[in-house]
């Protein structure tokens, strides 16, 4: 078996024990969040997907930041961890604007500064995964729906750049973040009726 072959398994572990622990709102996910991307890096610069490569330090940052926000980021009652909440309405509109200049930055690098084949879909993908990050760092139900997009997408062009593995765990996560959705949601709903009561 090849290195790149062994990687891509591995990474498909660790990304179906992270997203179990994504789907459980737990805050062990973060651990792995900082191995996973180390993981990854090596396979997806191989396969000259720069985009999704660079994002995977950021994955690695994120997954400190996410663990602080969900371990102490609690204003309202500390001591307890971060309950999941909503968007509140001016993160949507910035989210979509980082996102947009995100992406035109990402592409415009991908295009003009490497040999990358798909700087479209990469960078459209690096962009939204990290708006969608930085959502689940700040336990907002929505980031589901970012990531069934991102998801969707990543397993598309995984299958075309030949990373079979990784397109198989980005099916998994496409399909658990419509699921994720309904937990998270009624995970926030029992805790509010439970604070209210």
């Amino acid at each position: 078996m090849d290195w790149l072959k062994l990687i891509d398994i591995t990474g498909l572990v660790l990304g179906l024990l992270y997203l179990w622990l994504e789907y459980r709102a737990n805050i062990w996910l973060w651990a792995v969040g900082i191995i996973m991307p180390i993981v990854n890096s090596y396979l997806l610069f191989a396969k000259g997907l720069y985009a999704d490569f660079g994002m995977e330090f950021y994955y690695v940052v994120i997954a400190i930041y996410g663990y602080y926000c969900w371990r102490w980021g609690n204003k309202t009652d500390k001591g307890k961890e971060l309950p999941i909440s909503r968007y509140k309405s001016r993160h949507i509109v910035a989210s979509i604007i980082t996102g947009l200049v995100l992406w035109g930055g990402i592409f415009w690098f991908l295009k003009y500064h490497t040999n990358s084949t798909v700087p479209i879909l990469d960078s459209f993908t690096t962009a939204m995964s990290a708006v969608a990050m930085w959502a689940l760092a700040r336990k907002y139900l929505e980031q589901w729906l970012l990531w069934l997009l991102v998801d969707a997408v990543s397993c598309g062009l995984y299958i075309y750049k030949g990373i079979p593995f990784r397109a198989i765990l980005y099916g998994v996560y496409t399909i658990i973040a419509i699921l994720g959705y309904y937990k998270w949601r009624r995970l926030m709903l029992d805790a509010e009726s439970m604070h209210d009561a």
